[in-house]
């Protein structure tokens, strides 16, 4: 598992199928909040926890379950 210190702003996020969810905004806590003007995102901040990320490749945060996946549960930031 990687750890919070491991996330940087910016760095990409990625499904297990290669697809955008978006860019990481920061870190919160054990949640990872992603930049509200992405297109990936929907153009809102949304929050995926810290243990959907599998591995970091080529400063990319790479998740253990599809984009579509993480889309169905990632929680939105109000």
């Amino acid at each position: 598992m990687i750890q919070a210190s491991q996330v940087r702003e910016h760095m990409e996020v990625i499904g297990s199928d290669g697809g955008h969810l978006g860019k990481v905004d920061k870190m919160i806590g054990d949640q990872i909040e992603l930049a509200k003007f992405d297109l990936g995102s929907g153009f809102k901040h949304h929050l995926i926890p810290l243990n959907w990320v599998d591995h970091v490749e080529d400063d990319r945060l790479c998740l253990n379950m599809t984009r579509d996946a993480a889309k169905a549960s990632w929680m939105e930031k109000h």
